[in-house]
């Protein structure tokens, strides 16, 4: 009850708050395909930035509450928390940005591809007899 800089402390329960709201809103979406009724927005680099800004002000609020704590039994167990959860939210950006490479790169390969098809196409000369041109 008592605590006299208890900045540390807010931060990082506001952290811990906004980072379990936006994962549980992205969760509840990709669970009932609500995703795919919004095309418009990338979802791989969606949840690509939600996991690296949560591994980084977990990082910042986890090292802010141990540095500032009173040395409590909660504190510290609210550190340790912090430290796993940004381990868990790292793991997480590692995979997102693995997945967000394999995508780009299935992307650029499929507009090179169509790129290669459409001038190949267009070099073809359909040879039709019953075309004939009207100056000859």
């Amino acid at each position: 009850m008592e605590c006299s800089p208890c900045e540390g402390l807010y931060f990082f329960e506001f952290v811990s708050c906004s980072a379990l709201v936006v994962t549980g809103v992205l969760l509840l979406m990709f669970s009932l395909n609500l995703h795919t009724r919004i095309p418009q927005i990338n979802w791989n680099l969606t949840d690509l930035v939600n996991t690296g800004l949560s591994t980084f002000f977990f990082f910042i609020a986890s090292v802010v509450l141990a540095a500032l704590n009173h040395k409590t039994g909660a504190e510290i167990a609210a550190v340790i928390f912090g430290f796993l959860a940004m381990a868990v939210y790292a793991v997480n950006t590692y995979l997102a940005i693995k997945k967000w490479r394999m995508n780009s790169r299935q992307q650029s390969s499929r507009q090179t591809s169509d790129y290669i098809r459409a001038r190949t196409e267009s070099r073809e000369v359909d040879h039709r007899p019953e075309i004939q041109r009207l100056d000859a």
